[in-house]
């Protein structure tokens, strides 16, 4: 493959990633501001919104080395269709599990989309930007494992406070 296309596709990758990471956060903080009985994902989401507000930095960065910027469009547009997602769950009478399950399939989707932009980087010979990239799949493989460790807590607590005929908000 021409160097040129392996840059084109890494540029493009470079900027699918930062507009997935400001869906993330379009995602996150309305899910944030909700939560009201459980503080131990509230702790963690507010974590990882600082995370994801240092990954968007880093994508920034490559893409500024790279004489490229990030695409104005593809944010507005993914930043829309997180917030509807987030909105959508809202009226669920189980929205902590439903935003749990959304937030473990979106970590996911993430970890792929790093591991792939990762594989372009080294094909590409694009080495400046692997310690960056390589940080933000650990944080997003972090974020999944804590997730996945925790869903039996969050469910566990959810049934509580339903049998409680507590309001089971967020």
């Amino acid at each position: 493959m021409a160097e040129s296309e392996t840059r084109e596709i890494f540029v493009t990758g470079l900027r699918n990633a930062h507009a997935m990471e400001n869906q993330a956060l379009s995602i996150l903080k309305p899910q944030l501001k909700r939560i009201e009985n459980y503080p131990d994902v509230a702790a963690k989401l507010e974590q990882h919104i600082r995370e994801t507000e240092g990954q968007i930095v880093r994508l920034e960065e490559v893409l500024t080395g790279l004489n490229e910027d990030h695409s104005t469009l593809k944010d507005m547009a993914l930043s829309f269709t997180g917030a509807m997602a987030a909105m959508g769950h809202t009226v669920a009478g189980d929205e902590i599990l439903k935003n749990a399950f959304a937030n473990y399939a979106f970590e996911n989707f993430e970890i792929a989309a790093y591991s792939s932009l990762i594989t372009v980087a080294e094909a590409g010979g694009f080495n400046a930007a692997l310690r960056g990239l390589q940080a933000n799949l650990a944080e997003e493989q972090a974020m999944a494992q804590w997730l996945d460790a925790n869903l039996a807590a969050v469910t566990t607590r959810f049934l509580s406070l339903r049998e409680a005929g507590a309001t089971a908000k967020v």
